[in-house]
């Protein structure tokens, strides 16, 4: 298992472009992959339930991903979340 801690830096927080290629960026993997904001835990595959965690600029996400190629998943993760939310 891998987990990563990301600070939203979009004042927007987690919208829908960037959410919906986050969800298809998670989608490639086999390995399960959830973000946890607060209290709420959602499968990162999932449009709905990524936009619906309510993160904001500034919001600290955990980003868990557990399988056979979680090394590979985490690390694309890693990096579109540093590029790009």
């Amino acid at each position: 298992m891998v987990t990563i801690d990301h600070t939203i830096q979009d004042a927007l927080g987690l919208h829908a472009r960037p959410a919906g290629q986050l969800v298809k960026l998670a989608a490639g993997f086999k390995s399960d992959i959830h973000l946890t904001f607060g209290d709420k835990t959602v499968s990162a595959k999932k449009l709905f339930q990524v936009m619906g965690l309510g993160t904001k600029g500034g919001s600290t996400i955990s980003v868990t991903v557990l399988g056979e190629d979680e090394r590979e998943a985490a690390e694309a993760i890693r990096g579109y979340l540093t590029e790009h939310i």
